[in-house]
């Protein structure tokens, strides 16, 4: 279990910030149909995020953090896992995730992901960030090795192992984006020698990247509810802003 479904992101929103947001059904080169949502700023950019949620799919969370990078003026997409075999309708509380997860592969995220960035490339963002939690924090590293021509790659607690397929740090050396993993000091299952084995694979590799660690946070610390890691989630948010600028151009 990732987020509550009532979580909202630790970001204050900006007061007057003007931005267009919208649900989207966008549709993938295997002809797969999946719900999106999209915010994009006031003023057009050349630099976006597609966001890569957790491991239910779309929901609040990830809407409201893509206004958030819409307030700063970065265009942001967020998308669902599940237009295979649950549709693009909203979905209540009882979601039946796991059974889901179970019915897709990693290389439909990236097929959806090649759609999602083609529609930031049709709004004019030539510059593409991903950024995923959990879940979609490991899709999010993989990314950068799927050729979606990013220039970074974010994941937040990501699994970086090998699982049913090759993971992140077996897939290091196919990376061709720069890499931020922004992980969990108390996470239960992705524990500090995994974290190691990633950044030394992607050192080997030759990645820039930074791997970091934030000592007794729990799994999905970055909530507006858990206000004792509210610093962990200001220097990830943070983090994540430079490593965007950063990288942008």
């Amino acid at each position: 279990m990732c987020f509550e479904l009532d979580a909202v992101p630790p970001i204050a929103p900006i007061e007057g910030g003007a931005v267009d947001h919208r649900d989207l059904e966008l549709q993938s080169e295997d002809g797969n149909r999946f719900a999106a949502f999209a915010a994009l700023p006031e003023d057009p950019t050349d630099v976006g995020v597609a966001i890569l949620p957790d491991v239910r799919g779309l929901y609040r969370f990830y809407e409201e953090l893509a206004l958030r990078f819409a307030e700063r003026g970065i265009a942001a997409i967020a998308f669902d896992y599940f237009g295979r075999t649950a549709g693009v309708g909203k979905r209540g509380d009882d979601f039946d995730y796991p059974h889901h997860v179970s019915l897709g592969t990693p290389d439909q995220v990236q097929t959806d992901l090649s759609a999602v960035i083609a529609w930031l490339l049709d709004q004019g963002v030539t510059s593409n960030f991903t950024v995923g939690f959990c879940f979609g924090g490991r899709n999010s590293w993989l990314a950068a090795a799927s050729g979606h021509d990013l220039k970074g790659a974010v994941g937040f607690y990501g699994s970086t192992v090998d699982r049913d397929t090759r993971g992140p740090t077996t897939r290091a050396a196919e990376m061709t984006a720069p890499i931020l993993a922004l992980q969990a000091g108390a996470d239960r299952n992705i524990t500090a020698e995994h974290n190691a084995e990633f950044d030394e694979a992607l050192t080997a590799a030759g990645v820039e990247h930074e791997v970091v660690t934030y000592p007794g946070a729990p799994h999905s610390f970055f909530d507006r509810s858990q206000e004792a890691f509210a610093e962990a989630s200001a220097d990830a948010w943070n983090r994540m802003l430079e490593f965007i600028e950063r990288h942008r151009y």
